[in-house]
């Protein structure tokens, strides 16, 4: 198969991680270039999908006690049984816990999101790329501060070797067959209007 940088092969439940950094709920209040219930909705929905279709998740904050305050409350009621990492090195990956963490996943395409998208997204989406590992970004749970840094922010990335795109979409990649068991819970997750084909498709295909 012929692959490279800028087109991997296909994310699959077996190859692929999710990385939530920093969604934490004083950093949501700064960001403008999504509404923050638009924002919540993503993050929400891809950690719901990423869980539905068994993908290690890995889950960080930044000083919870004397900066940024905890996860935002919609994300921890989604996923109720993770640990949050909570660290003070502005790069995820630059705390030991967080890096071993992340390696003990044991897979080689990583999907980062993170407030703020130019920082606590890229930054480590970025060290992926260094260490070897082929890395994601999904933009649209990684809001920031303003149009500058989300436009500079989505260049480094793309100029890093970084695979910008949407959460649902990679979601999607992972699932790979409507007919899966697992599909109506994933598009139901993504808040998808039209999740309940899914259950047609599968009628249809075990017909």
């Amino acid at each position: 198969m012929n692959t490279s940088t800028l087109n991997p092969s296909p994310l699959t439940p077996d190859n692929a991680a999710l990385i939530l950094v920093d969604h934490q709920v004083g950093l949501m209040t700064g960001i403008r270039d999504y509404s923050i219930a638009e924002l919540k909705h993503n993050v929400v929905g891809l950690a719901k999908a990423a869980s539905a279709l068994g993908l290690p998740i890995v889950t960080t904050t930044t000083s919870t006690e004397s900066l940024w305050g905890p996860a935002f409350p919609e994300l921890q009621e989604a996923l109720p049984d993770q640990v949050f990492i909570d660290r003070t090195t502005v790069n995820a990956w630059d705390d030991p816990r967080v890096e071993e963490a992340i390696r003990a996943t044991g897979r080689s395409k990583l999907i980062f999101a993170g407030v703020s998208l130019e920082v606590c997204a890229a930054f480590p989406a970025m060290r992926a790329v260094r260490e070897g590992f082929e890395a994601y970004v999904a933009v649209d749970a990684s809001g920031t501060f303003d149009q500058t840094k989300r436009t500079t922010g989505m260049q480094r990335l793309i100029q890093s070797g970084v695979v910008v795109a949407d959460g649902a979409s990679l979601m999607v990649e992972v699932l790979a067959d409507n007919a899966s068991e697992n599909a109506g819970e994933v598009y139901g997750a993504l808040g998808m209007d039209w999740a309940i084909l899914v259950s047609q498709v599968r009628s249809s295909t075990a017909a």
